[in-house]
């Protein structure tokens, strides 16, 4: 089976699997996925749920938050690790979006490349969720699997992953699969223990099926 087959074979199997997978990240403002996903490095998104709750009940919109002390900022966010990087990033993001883009997030991915702490996999996110735009989300689940399934070879670098997936992955298919590779990480194919293979929708077509890493 080429990789290309293998690709679509599946996003078939964890569409049926995974059929309402979606970001896992609770937001319903382009800004608040911008600072969840900050928030979301090193922490669980679980946890990233929680904490933004007290921020936006004290800063409920853009230019509230552009406006706060970064020091109030770093206070309720440092739950999430990293709290003076992370507000730091957060502070001067939102700034940004209020002087130059009137509070709006930008549409256009080397324009989410340039806000503070915001990465490929940030904006990759973005583009996918919020925009509906073609995205591949190169997560630490996604560099994960793709190996495993054989999808790509030994490639551990987040960007080379993503450019890999590009020529495998049809873009519309790009933001969900990796949205499901995030459950099925989770759930099956996980990273502290041996995968559960025995009830994997992939087992059969799994380069990695049963061998120990």
């Amino acid at each position: 089976m080429t990789k290309e087959a293998l690709a679509l074979e599946i996003i078939e199997r964890l569409k049926k699997e995974y059929p309402d997978a979606g970001c896992t990240l609770d937001y319903n403002q382009a800004w608040k996925l911008l600072v969840s996903v900050r928030l979301a490095a090193q922490c669980t998104d679980a946890r990233v749920n929680v904490v933004v709750q007290d921020l936006y009940a004290k800063y409920p919109d853009v230019n509230a938050l552009a406006a706060a002390p970064v020091e109030q900022i770093e206070e309720i966010v440092k739950p999430c690790g990293l709290g003076r990087s992370k507000a730091r990033d957060i502070s001067a993001c939102m700034k940004i979006l209020r002087d130059q883009y009137g509070g709006n997030v930008p549409e256009d991915f080397d324009a989410l490349l340039k806000l503070p702490g915001v990465g490929r996999k940030s904006a990759n996110l973005i583009m996918g969720d919020v925009f509906g735009k073609p995205a591949i989300v190169t997560d630490t689940h996604c560099i994960r699997l793709v190996n495993r399934m054989g999808l790509v070879d030994g490639v551990k670098e987040p960007k080379k992953v993503e450019m890999a997936l590009w020529k495998l992955i049809p873009p519309e298919e790009g933001s969900d699969f990796c949205h499901r590779l995030v459950y099925h990480g989770r759930e099956v194919c996980t990273a502290r223990t041996k995968p559960y293979c025995d009830r994997c929708c992939l087992k059969d077509i799994c380069a990695k099926n049963g061998v120990e890493e």
